[in-house]
């Protein structure tokens, strides 16, 4: 779909709700990408984030370090040894950022579930 047709949807949307209706859409309003990435370092499970952000950081510094040591070898099994620690230190670090992505999107069908039951409760009332 394209930006306007969206942009058009949302205002015929907006237009068709009532006062509370609207209020409840401004609440639970859409978050932005970093909005949703900082959101997970709080809430009952924000401690396993920070937890898994601690150990990623240290391996992406542990990779850089064995990096240097890989280029600065100048024989081929100390070469071996400090690049495949790097290339696997490296592609944890990554990893575990990535574990972090379907928790931000199963936040984002929550917080449209949310929104569609308010909504259906606000015309219940």
């Amino acid at each position: 779909m394209s930006d306007a047709f969206e942009k058009d949807l949302d205002a015929q949307i907006k237009a068709a709700l009532t006062g509370q209706d609207r209020e409840i859409l401004e609440a639970t309003q859409e978050l932005g990408w970093f909005e949703l990435g900082f959101k997970q370092f709080g809430g009952k499970l924000g401690w396993v984030t920070w937890v898994v952000m601690f150990v990623q950081t240290a391996m992406f510094i542990a990779a850089i370090w064995c990096a240097i040591r890989f280029f600065g070898a100048t024989e081929v099994m100390p070469a071996l040894k400090w690049g495949f620690s790097s290339t696997v230190l490296m592609l944890g670090a990554l990893q575990m950022k990535l574990s972090l992505m379907p928790q931000i999107q199963a936040d984002r069908v929550i917080r449209e579930v949310k929104r569609l039951q308010l909504m259906v409760a606000s015309k219940h009332d």
